[in-house]
């Protein structure tokens, strides 16, 4: 039988507790082996400790070359499973790992033993000729922990493999060459101020990268090396807890602390490797202290002229709490300011801001004097006590400044009827000085608020009145505007709105809703409607609208429709005949009288356009006049008619005012005596346009027709019509400018000639109907420093030479005879 041939370099094995054991084991393994193959018994597995030995013999695998499938007990060749190399070699030689032997090596050099796998020829390698094993370099466990190798026996001559390829593996035996390291190398916790003893804070966490399962290489054992005594950490699990208690943890006191954590390996045996690490532990905030004012007594000074929520001044309390354990907030608990004053809190800064709540009155109350509290907003029930809140008193002095009137009420409510007369008293304001000078006030009226100025205010009383009448259908609301002035400074004043309502009188009429115009057919019946009618009103009376209507008087004689009340502030017009004929007549026009229910009663008159139209059976309309009822929408014949009127009278009084153009258009428009009549000449040949001569005698200009209705281009006559005893009284239609008194001088003819003016005017059938006012420029005759005018002057004119404009054509024909000629008086 083949013997199983193993040797071992045991020189180069530690002999450690573990290895001995393992040894051991190994060594009952061969043992048993041996006592089995010497039994004959078959075993191709053996299964010991979780270690597997294979064995596979050659005469099998020739069996299966051939092909035959026999059924009998493989003889073993040769046989080995597993290595041991201790890591972290430092000889300076390989490291003998062990011996490979074959059955087929008889020593006679003929067997060449061949490795492979996993490093093979580099990290490992095996001496062919005698099958010696041995590391190159070395190796780290913690790299790689084993090796899997592959080897076998093959003949130098012929290369036949004389054993089949087995497998085994190369473990490294684990020392302890690493200390332990920690998942972070700085820690970061909190815990709350004022804790329990143990409280836990942070774990930290540790590794060993030897092996575990062998020894206590990896056994680590956590302690604290820097953070006694405030904490404690677990040997076992890393948790560090608080190790002393609530009195001693205080964040306002200390807030952050440093500890230093040590894990060492060998189950913190003498000799074992150490890691350590930072933790950084900080105490979080807890409301534990209350807010303190930082003062027992404030003063501010206020003037008395701040409006509601003017501040007064701040007040400030500390709390050596951090976050929302300092946020604090103020109340006025007492004192007879109250109600004067207010506080909030800033949530920014955390002060208590004092405001001013009504109004102050240096006059009335000089000073106040309120208590304020101040408590967190937030408060922790564990820490509660009797002086978790701070009170501080704060003074007020209210300051006297010069104010302007003060009305007795914000706004004015008054109503007045839209028929009030002027003058008539609308209500009345009043404003005192609030100051102790008690300083007169006056009033007016802001004129931005009145533009129309419809009211007036007396400036002494404040009572308002009207300047005009009112209408309430064109306005209803009045809103204006009263200013309070005080007399000794007319810097200070104020304003305060007046409402003023007009109240409704029954001062219009109803009228029709619409312009109603409908038809009727030519066969009918008696009592047949052919229009329902409404009214509106622009009264707004306050028990709503009534409306009543009836046919006019001067349309119930012999009426061929009437009026039906329906009363619904509606009415019907019914027929009363029961045929009418469109050719007899066509349009007819109902006069309606409709009246309103109030107080005074007022009514108008509505007419009413009833066409007469050929219908079908079914009363549908078919046929009708010329001017019949249009069905598209658009202007009524009745509106066309009145729009036609209109035109016609328009035109008439155009005409009539173009007739009665002033003889001068205005005083800039006189230039020495020179009438500007704004007619237009007939040319060259018209010769009776114009006679200058009437501006040298105006004697002769003097005389009218009776008719007063002479064309402007007619030369007038050369007598009066009245004499200056027969003058008629002048008119109310003319204004006569009196005549300027020259001292002694005979003004007669001056005073002639405007009487004859006015003559004129007031006997002219075509004057306008209202005043007028017509100014003349003429001079007269015989004064003392006689005419300026250049048309009577000669003086000039002699030495001047026209008979160029003889030269200048026929158009200056004209022109050429008045100033060509010496004997043309001009």
């Amino acid at each position: 039988r083949r013997l199983l041939k193993l040797r071992l370099n045991c020189s180069s094995v530690s002999f450690s507790p573990a290895l001995i054991s393992f040894s051991l084991i190994l060594l009952q393994t061969i043992l048993l082996g041996v006592v089995l193959v010497c039994l004959g018994l078959s075993v191709d597995a053996l299964s010991l400790n979780g270690r597997r030995i294979e064995a596979v013999g050659g005469e099998g695998n020739e069996a299966a070359i051939r092909g035959e499938k026999l059924l009998k007990r493989v003889r073993r060749g040769w046989m080995w499973n597993q290595f041991f190399l201790q890591e972290e070699y430092t000889g300076s030689d390989y490291q003998y790992i062990g011996k490979l032997q074959s059955d087929q090596d008889r020593g006679d050099g003929l067997v060449k033993y061949i490795l492979s796998g996993e490093g093979a020829g580099t990290i490992f390698v095996i001496d062919e000729n005698n099958g010696d094993l041995h590391a190159t370099r070395r190796l780290d466990r913690e790299e790689k922990a084993f090796y899997v190798l592959k080897a076998t026996v093959v003949n130098k001559r012929t290369g036949y493999k004389l054993e089949p390829e087995t497998e085994f593996t190369v473990k490294l035996h684990d020392i302890n060459d690493n200390e332990p390291h920690f998942s972070k190398e700085v820690y970061t916790g909190s815990v709350p101020e004022r804790s329990d003893i143990g409280t836990s804070v942070i774990q930290v966490t540790a590794t060993d990268a030897d092996d575990s399962m062998y020894g206590n290489s990896a056994k680590l054992v956590y302690s604290i090396s820097q953070g006694h005594p405030y904490f404690s950490v677990d040997p076992n699990t890393g948790v560090i807890r608080t190790a002393l208690g609530p009195g001693d943890m205080d964040r306002e006191q200390r807030e952050h602390y440093q500890v230093v954590i040590e894990a060492k390996d060998m189950a913190g045996q003498r000799g074992g490797l150490t890691g350590s690490t930072v933790v950084n532990i900080t105490l979080t905030d807890v409301n534990d202290n209350p807010p303190r004012f930082t003062q027992s007594i404030y003063q501010f000074r206020v003037p008395e002229s701040f409006k509601s929520g003017a501040p007064v001044g701040r007040i400030r309390a500390t709390d050596r709490d951090i976050g929302k354990n300092a946020e604090m907030y103020f109340t006025i608990v007492s004192g007879d300011g109250m109600d004067m004053f207010d506080i909030s809190t800033n949530k920014d800064t955390q002060e208590g801001v004092i405001t001013v709540s009504k109004p102050l009155d240096y006059e009335r109350k000089q000073s106040y004097t309120v208590e304020i509290q101040v408590q967190n907003t937030q408060v922790d029930p564990r820490f509660m006590s009797t002086g978790s809140k701070d009170m501080a008193t704060v003074r007020i002095s209210v300051e006297d400044v010069d104010e302007p009137p003060l009305f007795d009420k914000a706004s004015y409510l008054m109503e007045v009827k839209e028929d009030a007369a002027v003058g008539a008293a609308v209500g009345s304001v009043s404003a005192v000085d609030p100051d102790g000078t008690r300083s007169p006030v006056k009033y007016s009226i802001d004129r931005r608020t009145d533009m129309d100025r419809l009211f007036n205010v007396h400036p002494g009383n404040g009572s308002i009145f009207l300047l005009r009448s009112l209408d309430r259908e064109e306005t209803a609301w009045h809103n204006i505007s009263v200013i309070a002035t005080e007399f000794n400074n007319p810097r200070q004043s104020s304003h305060v709105p007046v409402y003023i309502r007009l109240l409704d009188i029954n001062d219009n009429a109803p009228t029709f809703a619409t312009v109603y115009e409908t038809f009727v057919c030519e066969k009918t019946k008696a009592g047949q409607r052919i229009q329902t009618v409404s009214a509106v009103d622009a009264d707004e009376p306050s028990t709503g609208h009534k409306f009543f209507f009836s046919l006019a008087p001067e349309g119930a004689y012999r009426s061929n429709f009437t009026v039906r009340d329906n009363g619904d502030n509606t009415a019907g017009i019914l027929t009363r005949r029961a045929s009418y004929s469109r050719l007899h007549q066509s349009v007819y026009l109902v006069p309606v009288v409709i009246t309103d229910g109030d107080y005074p009663m007022q009514s108008s008159t509505g007419t009413l356009t009833v066409r007469v139209c050929t219908c079908d059976r079914d009363g549908n309309m078919e046929l009708c006049n010329a001017e019949a009822l249009s069905s598209s929408p658009g202007l009524s014949t009745g509106a066309l008619i009145a729009i036609l009127l209109l035109i016609v009278v328009l035109f008439t009084a155009l005409k009539r005012q173009r007739k009665q153009e002033p003889l001068i258009i205005s005083k800039e428009d006189v230039r020495d005596n020179v009438v500007s009549y704004n007619d237009e000449g007939g040319g060259e040949e018209d010769t009776q346009a114009f006679d200058i001569g009437a501006l040298r005698h105006p004697d002769a200009a003097a005389v009218l027709e009776e008719s007063a209705k002479q064309r402007r281009d007619i030369i007038p006559t050369d007598t009066l019509l009245y004499s200056a005893h027969r003058r008629p009284a002048p008119s109310a239609s003319s204004l006569i400018m009196p005549p300027v008194n020259m001292g002694s001088r005979d003004n007669g003819d001056v005073r002639e000639f405007i009487n004859q003016r006015v003559l004129e005017n007031d006997c002219n059938p075509t004057a306008p109907p209202y005043d007028s006012l017509a100014t003349y420029a003429y001079e007269g005759a015989g004064s003392v420093a006689e005419s300026l005018s250049s048309l009577g002057s000669a003086s000039s004119e002699a030495e001047q030479d026209y008979h160029y404009l003889s030269d200048w054509g026929p158009r200056f024909r004209k022109l050429a005879d008045l100033y060509g000629s010496t004997e043309a008086p001009l």
